[in-house]
């Protein structure tokens, strides 16, 4: 097989799974707008598909919707952008200085099976409802993500490789960026991957807790206020946020692993 054949499967593949896809969510969306317009569930409880889009586009046309939004992003991403920064470091120095896993060891599973929303009271005790809440629950879950993804590519380098690295006289800067970085990579892509989801999710359940500026606290306020359409409306908006989160992180995972087998999914004729 060619892999001219290989890439062809591979694009009518995603073709039919993106219509399959489309499919599926079609027939989520009838069956939400005939649920309750059957009276299987009380509209107050749960609007039709109909109601919940017509207040998304209510919501669109509101300058503080877009305000919201962009508190929420900025709150996920350097949320992100910091966990994604000290797991690499501190998962590389970790593995590659001698003994300091060992002594790391039982420290970090101590404190990475900690929910984050344990952390809260804590977040709200130091930071009230800042932006600075929202950044010390981010960063503590999607931290734990990176540096065990980082810890398992570094363990996963193969040892000939690190042993002709030495005897060719590579320092430890060389062994880690032509050795040990090529291995973990997969593994740090993975690592970060996850941690975008989390860092949604923490980032959403703290403004939603917390009362902090956001997509969170707007739920919040729809919630009390008994605007029920609106609530589902910005749970969806969270929802297509997670969607377009999960769909770039592959996108920069498949770009950043471009000469990895995973990807290239070359077949052998």
């Amino acid at each position: 097989m060619t892999r001219t054949r290989a890439r062809g499967d591979g694009t009518t593949g995603r073709f039919a799974n993106a219509g399959l896809g489309a499919a599926g969510l079609a027939a989520f969306l009838a069956l939400g707008e005939a649920v309750p317009r059957l009276g299987i569930v009380k509209e107050r409880y749960f609007p039709p598909t109909s109601r919940i889009m017509g207040a998304l586009g209510d919501e669109i046309d509101d300058a503080g919707f877009w305000r919201d939004l962009g508190d929420t992003l900025t709150g996920w991403s350097l949320g992100l952008a910091i966990a994604v920064g000290a797991g690499i470091l501190v998962g590389v120095v970790v593995s590659v200085v001698p003994y300091l896993r060992e002594a790391t060891a039982s420290t970090i599973e101590f404190l990475r099976p900690i929910p984050s929303v344990a952390l809260i009271p804590l977040a709200v005790l130091l930071y009230g409802t800042e932006l600075r809440s929202v950044l010390l629950l981010v960063v503590y879950a999607s931290f734990w993500q990176v540096l065990v993804q980082v810890m398992y590519g570094v363990r996963d380098v193969d040892p000939v490789a690190e042993e002709t690295a030495r005897s060719y006289g590579l320092g430890t800067w060389a062994r880690v960026r032509h050795v040990l970085w090529p291995t973990a990579l997969p593994y740090v892509m993975t690592g970060v991957r996850l941690a975008a989801a989390v860092a949604l999710i923490l980032t959403v359940t703290a403004e939603l807790v917390i009362g902090a500026p956001g997509l969170g606290a707007r739920i919040a306020v729809a919630q009390t206020s008994q605007a029920v359409p609106e609530m589902y409306a910005l749970i969806v908006v969270t929802g297509l946020l997670g969607l377009l989160i999960n769909v770039g992180a592959r996108s920069v995972e498949r770009y950043a692993l471009a000469w990895h087998q995973s990807v290239r999914g070359e077949v052998a004729v």
